[in-house]
């Protein structure tokens, strides 16, 4: 697979658990569901993670959500969709911050072995300020992209030029929420951003 990305497969495992968890939108009123286009689930996405930060810090779930946060699983290494989607989401940020609302974006490589806490800080620092590289052991990444239902797969290589396929989605998470909704691959900044601000003023 060229561009080292899996989404099709594991949209429609996305989409499962977001049908199945339905009944948290109901019973918050429907509210949510205006702004993500029914594209809402509860808890049983997402959940308790330690990672390690571009700063050389251990840090968890709740040391990185402190705000609205678009979560992305990804590789510096990838050669095409990664950055498009980073740059989407850093994009996002600033519309979002052009209406008064903090918010930050996190990414969380799926290739440890390659992403180190100075490659993932280099890496985020090229698209946005309020965007934060995680990196970690092999352990600690798997934990974090099971929590999140990513699959990601290293694909065979004889030297270190390969590939991972892995899931392309942005997860926006909240601080008290947790996991709100999801983004595909072709929401454009705007759409992230309108959801996001929608979410942000209905929780308030």
């Amino acid at each position: 697979m060229k561009t080292g990305v899996i989404a099709a497969g594991a949209a429609a495992g996305v989409i499962a658990i977001v049908g199945g968890t339905w009944a948290w939108t109901v019973m918050q009123g429907g509210e949510l569901a205006d702004c993500v286009q029914g594209q809402v689930a509860g808890g049983d996405l997402g959940g308790p993670f330690t990672l390690v930060s571009e700063t050389g810090e251990t840090v968890t779930d709740e040391d990185v959500v402190t705000e609205p946060t678009l979560l992305y699983f990804g590789y510096t290494f990838c050669p095409d969709v990664c950055p498009l989607d980073s740059a989407r989401n850093a994009q996002a940020l600033d519309l979002l911050q052009e209406q008064g609302i903090d918010a930050k974006a996190a990414f969380v490589t799926v290739d440890p072995a390659r992403d180190t806490v100075e490659v993932v800080d280099r890496y985020t620092e090229n698209f946005h300020e309020d965007m934060i590289g995680l990196t970690g052991s092999p352990e600690q990444v798997k934990e974090a992209a099971d929590a999140y239902r990513v699959y990601y797969q290293a694909q065979e290589a004889e030297d270190d030029y390969y590939l991972v396929d892995h899931t392309a989605f942005t997860y926006l998470v909240m601080p008290e929420e947790g996991f709100v909704t999801f983004f595909r691959r072709d929401a454009t900044p705007e759409a992230v951003a309108e959801s996001t601000q929608c979410v942000v003023e209905t929780l308030n």
